[in-house]
């Protein structure tokens, strides 16, 4: 039986003269292609593709869910109150828990993060988190924010920030150098190092369907310098894409003749270092969101001596400030319903990574023999016990 390139060169070509001599280029580059910059398509690029990102956002959003919050009135804790029943259960769907993710998990996508407060008479009963992607800020001619208006198909929202005791909706940002409005997310910066690593894994994906064949040029040596003809080309990409690209092709050989001559013209994997590149693009994803890289199981990391030092530094560097920041944003616009002195804040007791630095607290405060016991109490963030509700 006649081999596809037997049949290929039945016929004599027509002679073609070109400065580039008879060469058939299989594959060709071309200019880098970034993801665009704006919310959704950073999200689907990173959180909805992205492993290191989906991990590092779930990360943080749980670590600062998980952590229980106290109401202080003045120098008083509160054990029960309006505010710390509405937090526990915001809405039908979620409690405590799954708003407080739901927003840092925003705020690190997108930088921004939306909270309408649904009142009766005057106190808020519930509490919804809206998409940042559906928001839009309207500013009034001095460019201060007069009102949001929230997007949804063909609905459109109004939300009035002059609204009484406490603006309808709650806008946290991160901080954005040039933008007054809304908020830079660390996705953004870390954006070429999400591409490079999703391009890393179809390229692998990618060699592996096409049979682990590097990209090259089919050099065919005819006659007297001459060419194929626009046809043969044409027929040729064809045949070679039909019986041997693919995973269903692997392995199977190529048989060239009529003057063919493969030539590689891709670099390997080890010449473009290709594992290290990844790891490199995935640790900068980390090094974006906070997140120690050994946390994320990627290797060639050696920051911190152990995984213990590296999940406190997650807490102390990034979960417990970005919950800290939106507890006070929490406490800032609900209270005015209730009370100007009212404050949230994390419960620091409560987290069992930061076990270790509280005993160590402990130890050094209770071996402070010039302090009384109220001011020991108030050095490890308790009340004094002669206060209501201690």
């Amino acid at each position: 039986m006649a081999s596809m390139l037997s049949r290929l060169f039945a016929r004599a070509p027509a002679k073609k003269s070109s400065a580039l001599g008879a060469l058939v280029a299989l594959h060709g580059g071309g200019m880098a292609a970034w993801t665009a910059r704006d919310p959704v398509s950073l999200a689907h690029e990173g959180y909805q593709r992205n492993p290191v990102v989906h991990r590092a956002v779930r990360m943080v959003a749980e670590a600062a869910g998980g952590v229980p919050l106290v109401l202080t009135e003045g120098e008083r804790e509160l054990d029960e109150h309006p505010l710390l029943a509405l937090l526990a259960r915001p809405n039908a769907r979620q409690g405590k828990a799954g708003l407080i993710e739901t927003l840092v998990s925003h705020l690190l996508l997108s930088g921004d993060a939306y909270v309408e407060a649904v009142a009766v008479d005057g106190e808020p009963r519930e509490l919804h988190v809206l998409r940042p992607d559906r928001m839009r800020v309207l500013a009034d001619s001095s460019g201060w924010p007069e009102a949001y208006e929230y997007r949804c198909g063909a609905e459109v929202a109004r939300y009035d920030q002059r609204a009484e005791p406490c603006p309808p909706l709650l806008h946290l940002t991160l901080f954005h150098p040039l933008d007054d409005h809304y908020g830079l997310s660390p996705l953004e910066p870390a954006a070429q190092a999400v591409d490079l690593h999703n391009a890393a894994s179809a390229w692998n994906k990618a060699l592996l369907d096409n049979a682990a064949r590097p990209s090259g040029a089919l050099i065919y040596k005819g006659p007297d310098g001459a060419g194929l003809t626009d046809d043969q080309v044409e027929r040729l990409k064809s045949e070679l894409e039909a019986q041997f690209s693919g995973a269903a092709n692997a392995g199977r050989p190529l048989l060239l003749d009529g003057g063919l001559d493969w030539r590689p013209m891709a670099l390997t994997p080890q010449e473009m270092d290709f594992l290290e590149a990844k790891n490199a693009a995935a640790r900068d994803i980390a090094l974006a969101f906070g997140v120690p890289p050994m946390l994320l199981g990627i290797p060639g990391d050696a920051t911190y001596a152990n995984y213990s030092e590296a999940n406190r530094a997650l807490w102390r560097q990034t979960a417990l400030p970005l919950l800290s920041r939106v507890a006070q944003s929490l406490a800032g616009w609900l209270a005015p319903a209730w009370g100007p002195e009212l404050a949230l804040k994390p419960d620091l007791d409560a987290v069992e990574a930061l076990s270790g630095e509280r005993e160590a607290l402990w130890r050094r405060v209770t071996a402070a023999t010039f302090l009384d016991d109220d001011e020991k109490r108030a050095a490890v963030g308790y009340q004094p016990r002669g206060a209501a509700g201690a």
